[in-house]
């Protein structure tokens, strides 16, 4: 959280809504994103498809944590929460071929790739949250079982205990549905498929990707 709490206000202007957005993007650079941008919440491209590959081949991370299909949000269901909100910070963070591949040898700075996209969505969400857009919400990458807990043995909220990270485990765009590829696409940035068996040399960077909804 930055400066100080705002009363909640019903009427934003929109030169005061562009203005937070703006310092949002500014935060998310400033946190270790890439590239960032404002975009509208009605373009945000969900497609049942993307959760449909989470299944066929079947993820390692499918059905073993509370943030990942099918326990999560179904897209139908984000369809019809975007359509209550305007505008999202969207931003994604370019990672080493090597790091991104499946390698034991890098799985450390992997992880470390994972939670900064975490921490970028957790300090904006909390930012928007404060400055009183109250019902900012925030989708990062990656599945949190395996970014958090991939050295226990379960996921506690799977088992109707508390989540280790309650405040910071959140579902990834992918896992909701949200197509991350078109959308980076769209947005003029670079992003490639990779696959389990993709090789660092042929790979020109890796990409991650995170959203805050704002309001």
């Amino acid at each position: 959280m930055e400066g100080k709490i705002r009363k909640i206000d019903l009427e934003i202007s929109e030169d005061k809504l562009q203005k937070d957005l703006e310092r949002y993007v500014e935060k998310i650079l400033e946190l270790g994103a890439t590239k960032a941008k404002i975009v509208k919440a009605g373009e945000i491209p969900v497609d049942e498809r993307v959760v449909l590959k989470c299944q066929i081949p079947r993820c390692f991370g499918y059905g073993v944590g509370a943030n990942c299909p099918p326990n999560t949000l179904k897209p139908e269901e984000l369809r019809s929460v975007l359509k209550k909100y305007k505008w999202a910070v969207f931003f994604i963070k370019d990672i080493p071929p090597r790091v991104i591949v499946r390698d034991k040898a890098t799985i450390k700075e992997r992880v470390a790739a994972y939670q900064n996209v975490f921490k970028i969505i957790n300090e904006v969400e909390s930012m928007a949250f404060y400055d009183g857009y109250y019902l900012a919400f925030g989708l990062a990458a990656g599945s949190c079982r395996h970014t958090f807990c991939g050295l226990e043995k379960s996921c506690p909220a799977m088992e109707g205990e508390r989540c280790r990270f309650s405040l910071r485990s959140r579902p990834s765009m992918e896992a909701v549905g949200i197509d991350v590829y078109r959308m980076t696409a769209s947005a003029g940035w670079d992003i490639y498929p990779i696959g389990s068996d993709a090789k660092p040399e042929d790979i020109p960077k890796g990409t991650l990707a995170g959203i805050v909804i704002v309001h």
